[in-house]
């Protein structure tokens, strides 16, 4: 049970997060130390997980939704049955009186950065694994995504500062090495600043990318700098939650720690004012959450501990695709 759900989580403010920001605590610039080995098994065995759904769900999905920066010429070759017609080279044609046609591609070298809350609460879950699991199975297979489609892909880890960065690349090497960097980092702080996290993103990136921001979003004060991220980049908002953080059960008193503070405090979840105090502030904040994403025009992917990422992400895909078409 984490004591977080009692209360919204205190943004840092702008002093505070100045003198938190002078530099990430690591920077992903050459291969880390060594790894224990039960960590580099489960990289192996997320790779292993992942590349087959990648392979098998999401070949056309990521493709099709997160289009290239425009068309590059490749070639002129002859004209083939089903060929468009608006694609015949006349000067080419007239000269060899035959009809050959212009051969473009995709112009891909887009960026995905993948911003990771390693906060205290996310080391939290009561249903089949905790929401920090949940992350990095999400981030290898938008990784893997990236990768496969030759897009260079990089990853920032925050809490209350910039933790770890990894600087975005292209490669599988480079993309099992995020995964690494993902699943065996160990966060300094335990406190949470989205706020922060996407002024430091902001900065980090020149041009426009593709930010999933991975998080319980149980920050407050968020809207401006959401703002000034979206106007920039593409984000998608990736919410991480755990059932018993939407339903408070009835187990009598319960003594509660704030993963972020240490902080104790003596809860009666016997009392039916409590449960509903609780139920209300609950959904209130997660229609405000929702309804600041749409009002941002930012994509909401929601995942939860006690199931898989698979539907969720297939179903933002097809209704991002669907979106596109019309």
């Amino acid at each position: 049970m984490a004591f977080a759900l009692f209360r919204r989580k205190a943004r840092p403010n702008r002093r505070d997060r100045r003198d938190q920001q002078p530099r990430p605590a690591t920077v992903a610039t050459h291969p880390a130390a060594a790894v224990p080995p039960e960590v580099l098994r489960q990289v192996k065995l997320l790779e292993l997980r992942t590349r087959g759904l990648v392979n098998s769900l999401f070949t056309g999905e990521y493709r099709s939704v997160f289009k290239g920066q425009g068309m590059e010429f490749a070639e002129v070759r002859e004209y083939q049955a089903g060929d468009e017609v608006r694609s015949i080279d006349w000067n080419v044609t007239a000269r060899m009186q035959r009809p050959y046609v212009k051969r473009y591609i995709e112009e891909r070298e887009l960026t995905v950065m993948l911003a990771v809350d390693v906060s205290g609460s996310e080391r939290f879950g009561t249903r089949r694994r905790f929401k920090s699991e949940v992350a990095s199975e999400l981030a290898a297979v938008l990784a893997m995504s990236a990768i496969r489609n030759n897009d260079r892909v990089g990853a920032v880890m925050f809490t209350d500062q910039i933790e770890h960065v990894v600087p975005p690349r292209k490669g599988r090497r480079h993309a099992l090495r995020l995964i690494r960097d993902i699943l065996a980092f160990e966060p300094v702080r335990r406190g949470t600043d989205i706020a922060g996290a996407t002024e430091y993103l902001n900065k980090m990136l020149s041009h426009k990318a593709i930010i999933f921001l991975v998080s319980d979003f149980l920050g407050s004060d968020l809207e401006h700098p959401l703002k000034l991220l979206a106007q920039r980049h593409d984000v998608v908002a990736v919410t991480v939650e755990d059932p018993s953080e939407r339903e408070l059960p009835d187990i009598g008193l319960v003594r509660l720690v704030d993963p972020e503070t240490g902080v104790t405090l003596d809860v009666d979840t016997s009392d039916p004012d409590v449960r509903a105090q609780f139920d209300t502030q609950v959904t209130t904040e997660a229609a405000e959450r929702r309804r600041l994403l749409r009002r941002l025009a930012i994509d909401e992917i929601p995942v939860t501990t006690a199931s898989g990422i698979m539907d969720p992400l297939l179903r933002f895909f097809r209704q991002r695709e669907m979106r596109i078409r019309k």
